[in-house]
């Protein structure tokens, strides 16, 4: 098997960090947040990272989802709907969040490469640590935009031509995050649904380019494309730790121990004070 995960390439060994089932966090932005300081620690000399995570109601929108005309009015209509609100600072449009998907980050360090430009290679770690994590459902996992999708982009995953995973990216100085959103179970259709709701209020009289036009039959869960069943979260989950432990095997014991050593995980304190500077930022005017 394939390992993009080597010292050669910079990276080290790669640690889990598994917050699946820590759900007390009302503030969506507490996990990405927690990326924020990691991706600082990853560029510091600490270790590789790949953090899973869920929310259990929320909409995350892109930067330029923010900015539509009435964007502000389909944000409070949410929020009347009981879901928490936030503008991400990654690449990508708007999201829902709930218990059945999946969120996947992985931070890793530029290394020797602080001027690294492969954005490309960057994705395509993401990609293959998701194609093994599914390569046991027998199914082929495409990559390519799917027209009609919520976040479109080149690196939307599918499956028979539906779409279950987008991928963004968030780089610092010396290191980088790419997340990944993988919807896992329920009903595809409904969350395509609900983005295109948002956008049916918040693009009023905006040009039809500057947003998405989302079909709900673009999207699909992992529970109805493949057989990884109703309780795909933790099917899902438990095969990507899989392959991250199949990876460090080609690590050294010492290396391990060292990575672990280095991991210091921030505070709650520390990473509500990130999220609340994360929400200042990209508050709109």
């Amino acid at each position: 098997m394939t390992t993009p995960f080597t010292p050669s390439q910079g990276t080290g060994p790669i640690l889990l960090l598994d917050r699946i089932h820590e759900l007390s966090e009302d503030d969506v932005l507490y996990s990405f947040a927690l990326d924020e300081l990691l991706c600082r620690q990853t560029g510091r000399g600490g270790p590789a990272i790949c953090h899973l995570w869920r929310h259990p109601r929320a909409f995350v929108m892109g930067v330029r989802d923010s900015r539509l005309p009435e964007a502000s009015e389909a944000e409070q209509q949410l929020r009347k709907l009981g879901y928490d609100t936030a503008t991400r600072h990654s690449g990508g449009a708007a999201v829902p969040l709930d218990l059945g998907v999946v969120n996947l980050s992985l931070i890793l360090p530029l290394g020797d490469q602080p001027n690294h430009q492969n954005f490309q290679q960057d994705f395509e770690w993401m990609v293959l640590l998701i194609r093994e994590a599914l390569r046991d459902t027998g199914y082929t996992v495409d990559t390519g935009e799917i027209a009609g999708a919520f976040c479109p982009g080149t690196y939307d995953l599918s499956i028979e031509g539906r779409k279950f995973c987008g991928i963004a990216q968030r780089r610092q100085n010396k290191a980088f995050i790419i997340q990944a959103f993988i919807i896992a179970e329920g009903s595809g259709s409904e969350r395509a649904s609900l983005v295109r709701s948002f956008y049916d209020k918040a693009a009023a009289k905006a040009d039809p380019a500057d947003y998405p036009l989302v079909q709900p039959e673009s999207t699909a869960s992992l529970e109805q494309l493949t057989t990884l069943g109703p309780n795909a979260v933790d099917v899902f989950t438990e095969a990507v730790k899989r392959v991250i432990r199949e990876w460090q095997v080609s690590m050294e014991q010492a290396e391990m121990i060292s990575a672990a050593a280095n991991l210091q995980l921030p505070s709650s304190e520390e990473i509500r004070h990130m999220a609340q500077s994360l929400r200042q930022r990209y508050t709109r005017d």
